[in-house]
Parts: C-alpha cells; sequence; structure tokens
C-alpha cells in the first residue's frame, strides 16, 4: 500500500469512492469540478496501480483544517487504511503549522479511535459559515463535529 498525493489522474477514482460513500448516505457526494479544484488536498492509497482510498485536507483558518472525503474502497475496509489516510493528512496538517483538525462525520465511533473529541459544530464558525451555509442540510445538520488537537501529540 503506497500514500501519495492525488494527481489530475486520479479524479474520476476519487469521485466514484467518494460517491459510492455518498449513494449509501454514508457522506455528501462531490462534484467533478469540486475535485479538479481541490485536488492538491487529496491523499490518495495506492495498491497494484489501483487507487483504494482517499482522503482530504482543507485548511480553513490559520489553525484549523478539515479532514474530509475519507472514503475507502470495500474491499480494503477493515485493514488499517482509513487510519492510515487520517495519520498522512494530520501529518501534513502539522508540516503545515495547523494545531486543530475536525471532521463532520457519520462515522463517530471511526473518529474517536483516531483521537478526535466530539463537539458542537458552533464551535467550528470558519467551517459553519463558509460552506456548511450552503449545504442543503444547513442548517439540520446530522453530522458529528469531532476535533482533535494536533498540539498534544507533539
Amino acid at each position: 500500500m503506497k500514500l501519495r498525493k492525488g494527481t489530475m489522474a486520479d479524479v474520476e477514482a476519487i469521485r466514484t469512492l467518494i460517491n459510492d460513500y455518498a449513494e449509501q448516505g454514508l457522506m455528501l457526494p462531490k462534484a467533478r469540478s469540486a475535485i479538479y479544484e481541490n485536488i492538491r488536498e487529496y491523499v490518495i492509497a495506492e495498491e497494484g496501480g489501483q487507487v483504494v482510498g482517499v482522503g482530504g485536507l482543507h485548511i480553513l483558518w490559520h489553525d484549523l483544517a478539515e479532514v474530509r472525503s475519507l472514503a475507502v474502497a470495500e474491499e480494503t475496509r477493515g485493514k488499517g487504511l482509513g487510519r492510515q489516510i487520517v495519520a498522512a493528512l494530520e501529518e501534513e496538517a502539522k508540516i503545515l503549522g495547523v494545531t486543530r483538525c475536525f471532521a463532520l462525520t457519520y462515522q463517530k465511533n471511526f473518529f474517536a479511535r483516531c483521537g478526535y473529541q466530539l463537539v458542537e459544530n458552533k464551535e467550528l464558525p470558519q467551517k459553519v459559515w463558509t460552506e456548511c451555509i450552503n449545504c442543503p442540510k444547513f442548517p439540520d445538520c446530522d453530522e458529528y463535529a469531532m476535533v482533535k488537537n494536533l498540539t498534544e501529540e507533539r
């Protein structure tokens, strides 16, 4: 298993993974154009030349980044790949000087195992007022907001 930054050649595979999860109601769908626009955010897990996992790190503020669009191919689930992707995204955040990562997720147990704590959405005003406000679920978001302080690990 190899982790690497996403490239333009990965867009369709990223879109397929994310939108497969979205069809199951596990995350919001992503438009192809949004993936192209944000390709630099993505970390890809590759095995045998195939994209088998993806996750994005979206910077919102000087001290805050979102771990988002985390999806792992069905055949590779349960092998720790999601945790590896999250760890890689957190490491990138640390390198950039970001001190907190958060996720809006339906998978609160997974993120809790990764060291994230449940918080109220209102504790993330940069997210709520820049992106969530445009979401079809706003203001009745049913995702869990979870935050991890990255400085506690240093």
